[in-house]
């Protein structure tokens, strides 16, 4: 895109944004509105002290799981602990902002989900503008990057010419971004309907939410995912002479009758090769010892790129990492900070 364009983008958005002071961005720190959103959604639930001192649902299913059918891999423990539907941790709270665990950077300041929109304009007119078409976000937070995206594409006079699709399995995080995006939103209690909650903006946007990409109508789809892929499961491989073998997670047998103590499970090392390090064995030149896969990645990825073969679209995935040379990268964050995660 040349300079010239790329000023008229942004004079167009300085124009039309409250932010803004003698057409240039003002930074404004976002007000934390974790507090708001769960006044709004949460149900209101008295602790109890003793409560805080049994081991959680979660814990107790994982344990009787594990010790019915033997130690699990790291990707089954994440997919339960993350989403499981009574527990899981993006299911039933709010967990972004101050004072949540982590907050993305759409967060801190409306500056980044505008330039994402002015990049969604760019490349939508190279191909040609096609329309109507979709904007899709996998896994939206609080929908501050869509709410910022549909502010910019409807100030570029855009409204009524695409629809935007939450893939989002959070019943909790899906009605704090209905807040956030809908004028008026309403619960699909059809069962065969691929969409399970839909609203409108006030400027008469389409808004659609979805468990799963598939689940999504075929047309020229404009994805975005922002600190999406990092937190989909990962299989956890370590290198055993010439073999890859499988990290698993056990219960830790020298306290399993103890649930004060916070060490309920440990990790193990398979005693055979599974089907996932097998995927590994051909590998030539590794030097690390341990590595970490995600077939959940490779199976999103392979979607959206037979529906751009077959409907055409652009995708932004936004996430932070490494090159590849880096093992074990398996982290816990709580209230902004970065622990390790150790299983004895």
């Amino acid at each position: 895109m040349s300079k010239r364009s790329l000023n008229c983008l942004f004079g167009c958005l300085a124009a039309n944004s409250r932010y803004c002071r003698n057409y240039s961005y003002k930074a404004v720190r976002r007000p934390d509105t974790a507090i708001l959103s769960r006044k709004l959604t949460a149900p209101q639930v008295e602790s109890k002290p003793d409560e805080l001192q049994a081991p959680n649902d979660l814990t107790k299913h994982l344990r009787a799981k594990i010790l019915a059918t033997g130690p699990i891999t790291v990707a089954e423990y994440m997919r339960e602990v993350l989403t499981n539907p009574l527990s899981g941790y993006y299911m039933n709270r709010d967990v972004f902002g101050r004072e949540g665990d982590f907050i993305t950077s759409p967060e801190i300041c409306q500056i980044f989900g505008e330039l994402v929109a002015v990049w969604v304009v760019s490349e939508w007119r190279k191909l040609g503008s096609p329309t109507p078409f979709q904007v899709v976000e996998l896994g939206p937070g609080r929908g501050t990057l869509s709410r910022d995206v549909l502010k910019v594409l409807t100030q570029f006079k855009l409204a009524g010419q695409f629809s935007m699709h939450m893939v989002e399995i959070s019943p909790y995080l899906s009605k704090v971004q209905a807040q956030y995006l809908c004028f008026s939103s309403e619960i699909v209690t059809d069962e065969n309907s691929s969409h399970y909650l839909t609203g409108k903006t006030a400027t008469g946007t389409k808004v659609f939410w979805h468990k799963r990409l598939e689940d999504v109508p075929n047309a020229f789809s404009i994805i975005l995912a922002h600190e999406f892929f990092d937190a989909l499961p990962v299989h956890k491989l370590q290198r055993d002479e010439k073999y890859w073998k499988e990290v698993l997670i056990d219960v830790n047998e020298n306290n399993s009758n103890d649930f004060d103590n916070k060490q309920q499970f440990r990790y193990v090392i398979s005693k055979s090769q599974t089907p996932v390090s097998h995927l590994f064995t051909s590998i030539t030149g590794e030097t690390r010892d341990c590595l970490e896969y995600s077939l959940d990645t490779d199976r999103i990825i392979n979607i959206i790129a037979n529906r751009f073969e077959s409907d055409g679209g652009i995708a932004l995935i936004m996430d932070y990492g490494h090159f590849g040379e880096k093992g074990d990268t398996f982290r816990v964050r709580k209230v902004h900070v970065v622990l390790f995660f150790e299983f004895i």
